[in-house]
């Protein structure tokens, strides 16, 4: 249920069938239509106010095939479901594709489109990918078999946002969306690809996606900087060479417990650990915080990571590694960034409740919330070049622990994301990073209940 479902190929082809053979078949066509109608309110959420769509599931490489969708409405003559208008509709197709034209690194030097994302990138492509692959990118541009006079055209571009929900449970793909905090983001339960699809378990099985900040595939299987794991839990029992995230999971969403929907997933990493997973959005009082909640049933020993959303590793003035967080440049990490060769050093190291952030393309960090009797340390990965879609150097604020074989923990990390963007000055980036988010009565009455 990504966007295989919508843009690329499922609703975009019966859209394309409900126009060139719904004279002959009015009952199927009509039936297309109708099951566009429902998709188009939750698609809607994918897209920021920027222009960029959340990088999520596989062949993404389609790029701007990402709001195909949309002018396929427009070309079947589908009549918009409130509260969605042609402007709304225009503006997710023209942001985007205004977006698209500011990613300079997805030309090669002969002027085509490359496999890869933001820039070549091998690692995350699909094994039927082809140099001809990204050009389903052109998917986009069937908008323009829409006649001149139709309200798509016609109309003035719109902001959906502030019109549809901030925040919203998506029942069929099991998402939780939010438009909280100067971003899109899906919180993500219970998908996973039924073949070993390269990069899966980060394609699909991460807990959280973001327009702003994309997801990374791994590019080499050897310790956390070539794991890059971003926005996942990873569990090592042979002392940090290899890592085991979640992939398969049984999982529900509930819109039971206390005002906000959470995704709940149990999933076993190794036969002999059981991981019960809550996700809970931002809220208002605390937009750029969203909660990820860990029980943790041990038969082994594990080391365990996890990590923030990956950003730009890169200083304005000369594009090497960030240094400490510098106020006044507005950019760096806390603690220290250290290399991948000396991650011993005392300063790149805090504590679970002090956290961990970085500050570059606006700020990411995560921080221990439950007691500090867990243990949990906070650091920064300095993952692997071309891991991530967008950036092709990143760091990971992650949180780190050893469970000894036998023990049962709590987990609760606050993910902290305030992305760069129109009006956002960069001495505002870690404005929210000291108001944590709190964490509702029910999930620590089940805490202390369980513990």
């Amino acid at each position: 249920m990504d966007y295989y479902s919508s843009s690329f190929a499922i609703h975009f082809l019966q859209l394309l069938y409900a126009k060139l053979a719904g004279d002959d078949e009015p009952e199927r066509a009509a039936e297309f239509k109708k099951r566009a109608q429902m998709a188009a309110l939750d698609l809607a959420h994918y897209y920021d106010e920027e222009g960029r769509s959340i990088p999520f599931g596989r062949s993404v490489g389609y790029r701007f095939a990402m709001v195909s969708f949309w002018g396929a409405l427009a070309y079947a003559d589908v009549e918009l479901p409130a509260p969605l208008t042609w402007g709304m509709v225009k503006g997710i197709v023209m942001r985007h594709l205004r977006w698209w034209q500011t990613q300079h690194n997805i030309w090669s030097p002969s002027g085509t489109l490359t496999i890869g994302y933001s820039y070549p990138n091998m690692y995350m492509a699909e094994n039927y990918n082809s140099p001809g692959s990204p050009y389903w990118a052109c998917l986009a541009f069937i908008c323009l078999a829409v006649p001149e006079t139709h309200p798509f055209w016609t109309s003035e571009e719109e902001s959906h946002w502030g019109v549809i929900p901030n925040t919203k449970a998506l029942a069929q793909p099991g998402h939780i969306m939010s438009n909280l905090g100067g971003h899109c983001m899906l919180l993500s339960s219970g998908q996973a690809c039924s073949y070993p699809m390269k990069g899966t378990h980060a394609k699909y099985g991460g807990f959280a996606y973001s327009s702003a900040y994309a997801y990374s595939v791994p590019p080499g299987l050897y310790t956390l900087e070539q794991y890059a794991l971003a926005s996942q839990l990873g569990l090592s029992d042979d002392g940090g060479e290899y890592w085991k995230t979640r992939r398969l999971s049984e999982s529900h969403l509930d819109t039971t417990r206390g005002d906000s929907p959470v995704l709940v997933s149990r999933w076993t990493p190794f036969p002999d650990v059981q991981i019960l997973t809550y996700l809970l959005p931002p809220v208002e009082a605390t937009p750029n915080w969203h909660l990820r909640v860990h029980r943790i049933a041990a038969g082994r020993e594990v080391q365990t990571a996890d990590g923030a959303f990956a950003i730009g590793n890169e200083r304005r003035a000369d594009g090497r590694y960030l240094g400490p967080y510098d106020a006044a440049e507005g950019e760096g990490t806390s603690p220290r960034l250290i290399g991948n060769y000396d991650l011993s050093t005392p300063e790149a190291w805090a504590a679970g409740a002090q956290g961990a952030f970085a500050v570059s393309k606006g700020a990411v960090g995560i921080r221990a919330l439950e007691s500090e009797a867990v243990g949990r340390t906070a650091t920064l990965v300095n993952a692997d070049p071309n891991s991530n879609l967008v950036e092709s150097r990143t760091t990971i604020p992650t949180l780190q622990h050893t469970i000894r074989a036998g023990e049962t923990v709590w987990y609760v990390s606050g993910i902290y994301a305030k992305p760069s963007g129109k009006g956002v000055p960069r001495e505002t980036y870690l404005d929210g990073w000291e108001k944590l988010p709190e964490i509702p009565t029910w999930l620590s009455d089940e805490i202390k209940a369980s513990s």
